[in-house]
This record gives C-alpha cells, sequence and structure tokens, in this order.
C-alpha cells in the first residue's frame, strides 16, 4: 500500500492493489473502519474507493472527493469565505429574471 502526498507532504489517501486488498482485507476494512481511506487499483488503474460508510455527511464527502481530486485546496481551518463581498455590475439578477417572465 502507497500513500499520496498532497503539495504540503500530508498524506491524503491509501493506494493498494486488488491482489494486496484480497490477501489483506481485514486489514484494509479495519483501517477503513476507522476512517482511513483507500483507492484500489488494478495494474495501476484506479477502480475502486474504499471509504467510510457512515460517520460523514454528505456534503462533507463531496468536499473530501474534491480534495483529493485536487480539485480544491483545503489547509485543514474552518472556512472563512471571502474577505470583501462580491459586487455586480449592472441591473440585479431578480430585475432580470422578472423581465425576462413578462
Amino acid at each position: 500500500m502507497s500513500p499520496h502526498k498532497d503539495v504540503s507532504g500530508r498524506k491524503t489517501m491509501a493506494t493498494v492493489g486488488i491482489r494486496e486488498l484480497r490477501n489483506r482485507l481485514s486489514l484494509y476494512l479495519k483501517q477503513v473502519e476507522e476512517g482511513k481511506r483507500i483507492e484500489i487499483t488494478n495494474r495501476g488503474r484506479l477502480v475502486a474507493l474504499l471509504i467510510p460508510a457512515k460517520g460523514e455527511k454528505k456534503i462533507d464527502k463531496e468536499l473530501i472527493a474534491l480534495v483529493e481530486e485536487g480539485l480544491v485546496s483545503w489547509a485543514g481551518g474552518k472556512p472563512q469565505g471571502a474577505s470583501q463581498p462580491v459586487k455586480g455590475r449592472g441591473r440585479p439578477l431578480s430585475q432580470i429574471v422578472l423581465e425576462d417572465r413578462r
């Protein structure tokens, strides 16, 4: 099993081949019960993810998946949001929608 590391060097998810998973399934299931997530590969190609069945909210699962795919980054703290509110230009969207409905 080989752990992946993100740009900060932290382990993100372990990878295991099908043969190793089959031979040591109890060990990997115990790790998943403890909250670890494991990628399963077949000849180096990702074929499945082994993740805990409960304990995470749906939104948490989706956010974790985005982090693991490298689409977003997270420093581990609580999200703070934008420092300044985003200001749009032109007419408000609500006005455009109302005009479109007429």
